[in-house]
């Protein structure tokens, strides 16, 4: 097991594997003790480092929570000492200790090479800021500050060996964005600005000299340091005989070392990623010798087949923990992937994941990018079946509810290992091994007791221990509930234990096992909680959705983020809650009904009601801060943050707020449920419009319609007009990617007949946007290029600057397609104007894009490939695949009217596998009828033939009418391919589909048809 504490505290198993540390005190407890390896840290010291100089009152008692969780995850670490306690780990399994041990061994080092290394390596130690994620500014300051001047000085020291080894290149490129983060550096700036000097960058060096002088002349009034000041006059006289003897190495060449140059190449996903997603394995699992060995077997097998398992018990059997704990033992036999999902087949107030939910989840997690995922279920589990062919991968079905929900999910590829657990026989899954859990027997409940407990504290008791395991009936979530409580508790007997569960045993009114009462370890579990966290355990009982962040937790026990983390750690510590992932939260099943009763009867309905509340009023905020970050808004409104905002998540970019989404996706739409049941029409359907883009985005179309329904039925019967149309228009856009058009444009026109009512320009502005959008997809552009137009005249009278400019660029788009190329010119270029005012540059690859399309299309090449290839790099520079695989398409088309048909042929094919590789076939169509082109041009007929029938097969199942026409157009085309009747059809049927479409083409179509008949 390895720590680090140079970066976010953390931990890893031998093979790699990332640990759970929990939540921020833990993180700072855990980090204290791994800085001081093998030493006594104090409890006093301990608290000092958690509340600074405010500790409550029940620190120590606090600490103790925290050290039995860590004992609990990192078994032989944590020792008591008599004053505190004491981490046992080696030195060189924590980053801080190996890093400082390298560090010495470098500055040992004879040999400049192995110094180097050495640097190298001690370097490599750091994650990013040491203790990171601990909440604690007193260790920052008394022990992280010291640290990063640790890192500074080896950074220095590697510089300096860097140079007199001559790796100029390499000391720019890591040394520059060091210097950018703090400028005071004067030692590392002197290494950059002689490193650039050395490698033939003079006027590099004296730029970042003169960056270096004004940024101390307006910090601190001062000039650099003596040397820098005699580096820099030493460049300025181009004389470099000095340079090496102020270093300590010469160049013997005598010159400037040539610059190496490093290519900029362009992220390219994987086919398919490999993965590891299962849960932690408890380490003191105990029992089940004869299921795991019937598992091992099972996935040990070399038969040329997909074996499945299903384990099947009650709820609290310990299906789920056998199942990860035999994948665990697994792993070297499936190096393709462990694959874990929870299909909540039997957890209350959340539905089942339905096959098509499952399936994408499981193609997202292998790789597949969210737009190539298909709509239909049967389409999903071909594409996820066909993936997994000739793989070896492990997959957990966690919490089936029935056949029907796994079927499609199942794999075929030989060598795939299926885990399936249900509290059902599952009848209809053939071919598949059943391994059926009970209870425990007493024997193997004892020995969990002495795995958690110790022993000898079960063998001085262990008449009444047993008498224990009956009162639990075996059930080993009921045993750990009982064992963990007894861990934190090491006062309690036994015999204590077994009064309490006696005085409070009573039947479970929701489930019983074998005459046994789960409810009353649960309830002797509640009754040793303090007051606080009693109400703590109730509150949640009430939450909205099945999991609940760090934050969001927060909100619902209305209390700081720190004061919850730790009330948090404490149920988890005594199994009332689980920690799946860190700071992401949820009850186990039999739990959740138990605090939901509990609740009921402790906590009155305004109490309840006000936590909810609070819960949804925090996701309703933090989706409104993450849809900002995802696109432009068309509706903006403020949103009431006097009870949410300590509870914020701060959300850096549009990847942070994607991943906030993802996280929170089926509670915020319980949270829309929440309000719409509530009555609170105007925070529905404000939180579905904030949901509905990432819904969209990720192929949740399911969740998008379920979302806005709900909202426009709760404003419908409020009367809430601007909220009505809001939802309308959500509604639309889901139908519109469904593929439903028609349907789509009946709820946009309704929306804006609802806007015209209440005089909402922005949101008419949004119903043409999305009508545009509609509109394009259908192939009548005359309509869509006229709602374009609407929003262009909104964003002019609006005085919205960003608005006008993403709208000149569609209607440059458009007027291409219409064939009216000076107007397109004259747009796009405005609207790169306005782009480089605003600095917003998010479309501009498109815009260069058409004015290259443009350029070429009139016979002007060498500023196409001008436009064009400054519209790859940006598209490259910010990671627009999409935009790349068109702009690449266009390079060929205009690579091919310049005469070189080979290049171009391949530019097609680099664009079509560009598309392949990132998953959006979006362009497919389009990009198979231009290779069918660039064939013909080449002279191979049949090969154009079949590829622009592909290209005409794609366009119609996809309803793309212009290229479908376009297709149609060029198969006339091919006399010595095609017959002359066949051709004869095409063109007639192209010249009225054109016509149909007031496309341009028409009159060529027409022309050529004229020519045959």
């Amino acid at each position: 097991m390895n720590f680090g504490v140079l970066g976010p505290i953390s931990a890893w198993s031998n093979d790699g594997e990332s640990l759970s540390v929990g939540g921020p005190r833990q993180r700072c407890v855990l980090g204290t003790l791994l800085m001081e390896r093998g030493k006594e840290v104090t409890v006093d010291r301990l608290i000092e480092y958690l509340w600074d100089d405010d500790p409550p009152r029940t620190a120590r008692s606090v600490i103790q929570v925290q050290i039995s969780h860590l004992r609990r995850s990192f078994p032989d670490v944590i020792q008591t000492t008599a004053g505190g306690y004491m981490a046992a780990v080696e030195a060189d399994r924590v980053d801080l200790h190996r890093f400082r041990a390298l560090v010495e061994r470098a500055k040992a080092a004879g040999d400049p090479a192995e110094e180097a290394v050495l640097w190298d390596d001690a370097l490599a130690c750091w994650r990013g800021q040491p203790f990171s994620g601990t909440g604690s500014e007193h260790l920052w300051n008394a022990v992280a500050r010291p640290l990063l001047e640790e890192n500074w000085s080896a950074w220095t020291s590697w510089a300096q060996c860097a140079f007199a080894l001559h790796r100029y290149t390499e000391i720019v490129t890591r040394v520059t964005p060091l210097v950018r983060e703090d400028p005071m550096r004067e030692r590392l700036q002197y290494f950059l600005i002689a490193a650039l000097y050395r490698s033939g960058q003079r006027a590099s060096a004296l730029a970042v000299f003169q960056e270096c002088r004004e940024y101390l002349a307006e910090e601190l009034g001062v000039d650099p340091s003596p040397e820098v000041m005699e580096l820099h006059g030493q460049i300025l006289r181009d004389t470099e005989s000095n340079v090496g003897r102020l270093i300590g190495a010469v160049d013997s060449s005598g010159g400037a070392a040539p610059v190496e140059q490093t290519p900029l190449r362009a992220q390219r996903p994987r086919d398919f990623v490999s993965r590891n997603d299962l849960p932690r394995d408890i380490p003191d699992f105990t029992g089940r010798e004869n299921d795991v060995d019937r598992l091992l077997a099972l996935g040990m097998r070399d038969e040329n087949r997909a074996e499945i398992a299903v384990v099947t018990g009650l709820g609290g059997a310990g299906k789920t923990t056998l199942a990860v704990h035999g994948a665990h033992r697994l792993a070297d036999r499936f190096p393709d992937g462990l694959l874990f999902i929870d299909l909540y087949g039997y957890t209350v107030e959340h539905e089942p994941v339905i096959p098509a939910a499952a399936l994408g989840s499981l193609l997202r997690a292998i790789g597949v990018q969210p737009d190539a995922i298909p709509e239909s279920v049967e389409e999903r589990a071909a594409l996820w079946r066909a993936s997994l062919t000739g793989r070896r991968v492990l997959i957990v079905l966690d919490n089936v509810a029935n056949f029907a929900q796994i079927s499609p999910l199942l794999a075929a590829a030989p060598g795939s290992f299926t885990l399936v657990t249900s509290r059902q026989d599952l009848p209809g899954l053939s071919g598949a091994q059943y391994i059926s859990l009970g209870m425990l027997t007493e024997e193997s409940s004892l020995r969990l007791f002495s795995a958690v407990l110790g022993q000898d504290r079960v063998d001085q008791e262990e008449p009444t221990a047993r008498e224990v395991v009956r009162l639990c009936g075996g059930l080993p979530l009921a045993l750990r509930i009982v064992a963990g409580r007894m861990l934190s508790r090491p006062r309690w007997t036994f015999e204590h234990v077994k009064q309490r569960l006696t005085e409070h045993h009573r039947m479970f009114r929701e489930l019983r096992i074998e005459g046994h009462s789960v409810e009353a370890v649960f309830e002797l579990s509640y009754q040793s909680l303090n007051e606080e966290q009693r109400r703590a355990f109730l509150i949640l009982g009430v939450m909205i959705g099945g999991t609940v962040d760090l934050h969001g937790a927060a909100a619902l026990l209305d209390c700081d983020p720190p004061e919850a983390d730790d009330l948090l750690q404490e149920l988890v510590s005594v199994c009332l809650f689980e920690e799946p992932s860190v700071d992401l939260y949820r009850f186990h099943d039999l739990l959740g009904s138990y605090a939901r009763e509990k609740a009921a009867t402790d906590l009155s309905p305004a109490e309840a009601e006000e936590a909810r509340r609070r819960l949804a009023d925090h996701y309703l905020d933090m989706a409104n801060r993450a849809a900002d970050m995802m696109g432009p808004r068309g509706h903006h409104y403020e949103i009431d943050r006097s009870s949410s905002s300590r509870y914020e998540t701060t959300l850096a970019d549009h990847a942070q707020a994607t991943a906030w989404f993802e996280r929170h996706q089926d509670n915020l739409a319980s949270a829309v449920d929440f309000y719409a049941g509530a009555g609170l029409d105007e925070q529905a359907w404000q939180l579905a419009d904030s949901l509905w883009r990432h819904y969209a985005n990720h192929g949740q179309t399911e969740l998008m319609m379920s979302t806005q329904e709900k909202a426009l039925a709760a404003s419908r019967a409020n009367g809430n007009v601007r909220g009505s149309a809001a939802t309308l228009i959500g509604l639309g856009i889901a139908h519109c990617l469904a593929g439903r058009f028609s349907h789509s444009l009946n709820l946009l026109n309704e929306a804006r007949e609802l806007l015209e009512t209440i005089d909402d320009e922005r949101g008419k502005a949004r119903v043409y946007s999305s009508l545009s959008m509609v509109y394009d997809r259908m192939g009548r552009f005359h309509e869509a290029l006229s709602c374009i137009w609407k929003v262009f005249e909104y964003a002019v009278a609006a005085g919205d600057r960003s608005l006008e400019g993403v709208q000149r660029a569609n209607l440059g788009a458009m007027y291409q397609v219409l064939g009216d190329y000076e107007k397109a010119l004259e747009l796009c270029e405005s609207a790169l104007k306005i782009k480089s005012e605003e600095g917003q540059y998010e479309t501009s690859a498109q815009v260069l894009r058409v004015l290259g399309e443009v350029n070429s299309q009139l016979g002007k090449l060498d500023q196409a490939f001008s436009y064009l290839s400054e519209a790859l790099k940006l598209a490259q520079l910010i990671g627009s695949q999409r935009d790349e695989f068109y702009i690449r398409n266009g390079m060929a088309v205009a690579q091919r009217r310049s005469g070189d048909i080979e290049a171009a042929i391949e530019s097609h094919k680099a664009a079509l596998q560009l598309g392949e590789e990132v998953g959006q076939h979006s362009a497919d169509s389009e990009i198979l009828s231009e290779l069918g082109c660039a064939y013909a041009e080449y002279g191979d007929a049949a090969e154009a033939q079949r590829i622009q029938e592909r290209a005409l097969e794609l366009a119609r199942t996809r309803g793309e009418r212009h290229v479908e026409g376009r297709a149609l157009l060029r198969l006339g085309l091919l006399p010595e391919a095609v017959p002359h009747d066949d051709r004869v059809t095409y063109l007639a049927s192209a010249a009225k589909l054109f016509a149909d479409l007031g496309a341009p083409e028409t009159q060529e179509a027409q022309a050529e048809l004229q020519k045959l008949v």
